[in-house]
């Protein structure tokens, strides 16, 4: 097991991984009790190239290796990327790229909307994984032998995952089907954490201006608490505290005593002080923004009828190129083709049309039908 603890053994790791054309990454990470995750382990295997790098070992420089991700010569293949992507955009200050996820990947393949990477490698490649150290925390040192082995074991069956998918991909003339989606992974603003953009992540439960400008406060407030003090936006105040505030907007600290949600003895803390400055701050600036809610136009009710038919033959035509659903089209693309002919979703442009959209418009418009053979819905040219 090559375990790497030193700068200039990393250094020699990064030059022969960097001389491959691809190389797979996982990571194991730690977050139940910080808001910023906790690198613990990186793995990274290549042909004939396997390891794992202790982040957690005193002095490891791993810029060699964040150099590595951002080498736009090699691939870097992960599974479920997303949390993996942030923890060495926070590192680094730079997303990796170029970028290949086994799990958007397995949805071209047609193994479903999310699968989990050990469904993926037993049903690509017949192995079953070893669970037993599923559980490791990993921030204890040392690891043994069977959970370095475990966790190694992730990036070595994810670099045989690759070349296969790949292939598979190619063949099938696939692989631009992927490029939307890996797009979005890469897009840095899914990785925003700054306070103000905080209360996008909260489902508004009223439009109005004040609500949402107290909802706006109340969250970017408990943001920069949880980063400041690296813990969870939940041990700060729960998603619930934060629409009872702007629902009620507190003026003073014992307002806080009166709602449900907010910890007992709140209104005494200097959070609760800050928060009501912020309250404040926000309420009298005249050059705030005020919040506009643009509804969606309603859709016609008539097209009821054409939605669900246009869900069965999303679904017939998913089963048939062998494709998940939702990479072919969204509910709300469904919803908007039913109701315009020349609505702007991804399920009208490229492969979405020629896979689905143009026998979506042809049904619509009573060219081809659904029907039932022998227990399976069927296509029908009119």
């Amino acid at each position: 097991m090559r375990v790497v603890t030193k700068t200039a053994e990393l250094e020699e790791l990064s030059r022969e991984l960097a001389a491959r054309p691809f190389v797979a990454v996982d990571t194991e990470f730690m977050r139940e009790t910080t808001y910023w995750p906790k690198l613990c382990l990186v793995q990274a295997a290549a042909d004939g190239v396997e390891a794992a790098i202790d982040p957690l070992a005193e002095g490891l420089d791993l810029s060699s290796f964040l150099a590595l991700l951002a080498n736009k010569e090699v691939l870097k293949v992960f599974h479920a990327a997303r949390q993996d992507l942030e923890i060495f955009l926070k590192l680094g200050e730079a997303l990796p790229h170029p970028v290949f996820d086994t799990q958007i990947a397995a949805m071209a393949c047609g193994y479903g909307d999310s699968i989990a990477y050990d469904a993926l490698v037993q049903q690509m490649l017949k192995r079953r994984l070893d669970k037993s150290s599923r559980f490791t925390d990993w921030s204890r040192r040392p690891l043994s032998d069977a959970q370095l082995a475990y966790a190694v074991a992730d990036v070595t069956h994810l670099r045989d995952l690759y070349p296969r998918m790949h292939e598979r991909l190619d063949r099938e003339r696939r692989l631009d089907w992927l490029d939307e989606e890996h797009a979005k992974l890469l897009d840095p603003e899914v990785y925003d954490t700054t306070p103000e953009n905080a209360w996008q992540r909260l489902k508004l439960r009223k439009t109005t201006a004040d609500y949402v400008l107290g909802l706006q406060t109340a969250a970017a407030w408990r943001e920069r608490q949880a980063q400041a003090r690296d813990v969870p936006r939940g041990r700060v105040v729960k998603d619930e505290a934060l629409y009872e505030i702007a629902e009620h907007r507190p003026k003073s600290a014992s307002d806080f005593d009166r709602m449900r949600a907010v910890p007992r003895g709140f209104g005494n803390s200097r959070g609760a002080q800050e928060l009501l400055h912020a309250l404040d701050r926000a309420f009298a600036d005249p050059k705030r923004p005020v919040y506009k809610h643009e509804r969606p136009p309603p859709l016609p009710s008539s097209v009821g009828p054409t939605v669900e038919l246009l869900k069965v033959l999303l679904r017939f035509e998913a089963d048939r190129h062998q494709v998940a659903p939702r990479l072919i089209a969204s509910a709300s693309d469904v919803e908007a083709i039913a109701a315009s002919d020349n609505a702007d979703v991804e399920a009208l442009h490229g492969w979405r049309r020629k896979v689905f959209g143009e026998r979506a418009l042809a049904l619509k418009h009573g060219k081809i039908a659904l029907k039932l053979e022998n227990g399976k819905v069927a296509i029908e040219e009119l």
